[in-house]
């Protein structure tokens, strides 16, 4: 544990200790969520105990009561919550190494021995609290990445001369032949043999509708299957299947970021070593000349206590803290003052597509009876809603949702089918209906065509064509899209006012969907079918040219490059555990213009420090001179460097105010 810790916030453990087999039955659909509870951590019980001692020695010593009363308290306080930053400290020091651990326990030791008690005790219960934060991050990023694990199954079908049988994931090998029933999850990442099917992997690419599977298409270990059965030759070890390699995208990521250095940090060595020498010349030099034991002590201590870096440490917190403060009020969860701070630093942004610019579900965009069905747009719609009703799936859904708003009536449905990749049939009103892919050119006016060779979608408008069919003669088309989300335009605008340069699009969905949401927002760069290490390719790109990358993501597919991003952040209401447990900032809310409205905060909140850090080593330099030249009384010498402390907090908690919030769209925080 260290002081930049309890500044900055903790960062994500780079030595997650993950089984490579994960522990969940192949039928489930979902992976359990794993939390670590606070108190489940030692570092929060000596944290706990520490502070309750504080708290409860603050009134006793408030209230005059005798030392005996609130001295084993504090010294409860100091004990409990110092062990371990003074083992570390001394451990580091063993290393070769001072750092600000080591001195702030010295501070804290030497105020108690000139009667400051409650000095050090706050300092000490500051340290356990902020180790405390920092377990309980790493022991959440760890669970949320054994969680990424458990989608996939443990178990899988393998197909052999000798018939079926089932055996662990980790003993499949390079050409194995697996059969995936459905509803069943993919065992292993492979190419598939025989069967036709739809598998949901938006865990991998992100996409938002299911994608066909037919014979030579791929498909990834912890994908959901559909409703057809697949056989599937096994093209890639367990151990190094897309979903693997996001957890070591993830740790490799964290531990590429874990070495950047902030200012505190760039400082914390020299300025520790420095005031310990000094401290002790201050010490020695007048005892050398004759002073007295006691005075020269007194004189020390007060030289460490006005030189410490408590003043320099506040300077920056209350600014950044009250920018945290005020992103909450508005929707944005800034996980430390770290990642506030980093926020404003970046010169570039990178978006995903699915979930991020865009809603992540299909609407239903256009209705087009064709001419000659008899048929308005409301009957259309009805009639598909109708024969989709019993239908899980997203188009289907979509559908049924488009006909509910505008308050239809949906006549019941029998002898409902549906068929993999095609679509349904059902009884309605008597007349046999069908809801599917087209697969011949369509004589409608959707502005639409068909490949009739594939039967897949040629589509101009931008969106999924589904036919409608009424006993067999086509009645008319729809049109579902998953829309960008109607402030994207402006959040694009917002990044591109505040880099320089207009945003990057990153996404695993096709190039065809990709650029339709570029050209809707306002994006010129875009990058398509990336799987997750494209995307933190990508970003590396970026990272070597000397750009500082701000990356927002939803999925789990996303979480790798959340983590390698400068600033990784997560849309908040459909977003992975994963994504949301890697990113720095969660937007709750799910208002994207938020996130260019906080870099603008957190540009203000740096302006603050920099004024802060000049108040701070003002006070700091002439109470130094004052205690070196002259004869500084230690009750003036708290009192200064106290009172420099309260000046700097105030100017940071300036940015509670409401006006420091500013939307993407043109406006700016006041000056500051």
């Amino acid at each position: 544990m260290s002081l930049h810790v309890f500044l900055y916030g903790a960062r994500v453990s780079s030595t997650l200790d993950l089984p490579l087999v994960p522990a969940l039955d192949a039928s489930a659909r979902t992976a359990p969520r794993r939390r670590t509870r606070f108190l489940a951590l030692p570092e929060a019980r000596w944290a706990l105990l520490a502070t309750a001692a504080f708290l409860l020695a603050l009134p006793l010593h408030f209230a005059d009561a005798p030392g005996w009363t609130y001295g084993p308290l504090y010294a409860i306080a100091y004990l409990a919550g110092g062990w371990e930053p003074a083992l570390e400290g001394l451990r580091a020091l063993r290393g070769k190494t001072l750092d600000v651990d080591l001195l702030m326990i010295v501070a804290a030791l030497g105020a108690a021995a000139i009667g400051q008690v409650l000095d050090g005790a706050l300092l000490i219960v500051i340290f356990a609290t902020s180790g405390a934060l920092e377990a309980l991050a790493t022991a959440r990023t760890a669970d949320s990445v054994r969680g990424l694990l458990d989608l996939a199954p443990a178990t899988a079908t393998r197909v052999s001369a000798d018939g079926e049988e089932s055996v662990p994931v980790s003993r499949l090998s390079v050409g194995d032949e697996l059969l995936i029933r459905p509803g069943e999850r993919i065992g292993a990442d492979g190419r598939v043999l025989d069967g036709t099917s739809e598998a949901d992997q938006a865990t991998i690419t992100g996409e938002p509708l299911p994608v066909l599977k037919t014979p030579g298409d791929e498909v990834f270990a912890g994908t959901l299957n559909g409703t057809g059965a697949l056989r599937v030759r096994v093209e890639r070890d367990p151990a190094d299947s897309v979903i693997a390699r996001i957890v070591t995208l993830v740790e490799e990521a964290s531990r590429t970021k874990a070495p950047t250095q902030l200012f505190i940090e760039k400082i914390e060595q020299r300025y520790a070593v420095g005031v310990v020498a000094a401290t002790l010349t201050v010490f020695a030099v007048p005892l050398a000349f004759g002073a007295d034991l006691t005075g020269a002590l007194l004189r020390a201590m007060t030289f460490m206590i006005v030189a410490s870096p408590c003043a320099v440490v506040l300077a920056t917190m209350p600014p950044l803290l009250s920018a945290i403060a005020t992103a909450g009020r508005h929707g944005v969860l800034v996980k430390s003052a770290l990642a506030m701070e980093r926020l404003g630093e970046i010169d570039t942004a990178a978006l995903d597509k699915t979930g991020t610019l865009t809603e992540g579900a299909p609407e239903v965009t256009a209705v087009r009876p064709a001419a000659g069905s008899g048929l308005d747009e409301d009957a259309l719609l009805a009639l598909a809603a109708a024969a989709e009703h019993p239908s899980e799936h997203p188009l289907a859904r979509a559908i049924v949702a488009a006909a509910r708003a505008r308050d239809l009536r949906l006549a019941p449905a029998r002898d409902f089918a549906a068929k993999p990749g095609h679509g349904v049939t059902a009884t309605v009103d008597g007349r046999v209906v069908t809801v599917g892919r087209p697969d011949s050119g369509l004589d409608t006016d959707t502005g639409t065509d068909t490949d009739a060779g594939t039967g897949t979608d040629v589509d101009v408008e931008g969106g999924t064509v589904v036919r409608v069919e009424r006993d067999g003669a086509p009645v008319g088309t729809l049109v579902l899209a998953d829309r960008p989300r109607a402030d994207a335009a402006e959040t694009v605008a917002g990044f591109a006012a505040l880099t320089g340069t207009s945003p990057v699009l990153l996404t695993g969905d096709n190039p065809r969907a990709a650029a339709q949401v570029a050209t809707a927002t306002g994006i010129t760069d875009v990058r398509a079918c990336l799987l997750p290490e494209d995307k933190v390719t990508a970003l590396r790109e970026f990272q070597r040219a000397g750009r500082k990358v701000l990356f927002v993501g939803d999925g789990v597919n996303d979480a790798p490059a959340l983590a390698a991003a400068h600033v990784g952040v997560a849309m908040g209401r459909a977003g992975s555990d994963l994504a949301l447990e890697t990113a720095d900032a969660v937007v709750v809310r799910d208002e994207l213009a938020a996130i260019p409205a906080v870099v603008r905060l957190s540009r203000a909140a740096r302006r603050l420090v920099v004024q802060n850090l000049l108040v701070a080593g003002t006070f700091i330099t002439v109470l130094v001179v004052w205690d070196l030249l002259g004869h500084l009384p230690l009750p003036l010498g708290v009192a200064g460097h106290e009172g420099s402390t309260v000046l700097v907090g105030l100017n940071g908690l300036r940015l509670l105010r409401e006006s420091a919030w500013r939307r993407p769209d043109g406006g700016r925080p006041r000056a500051l």
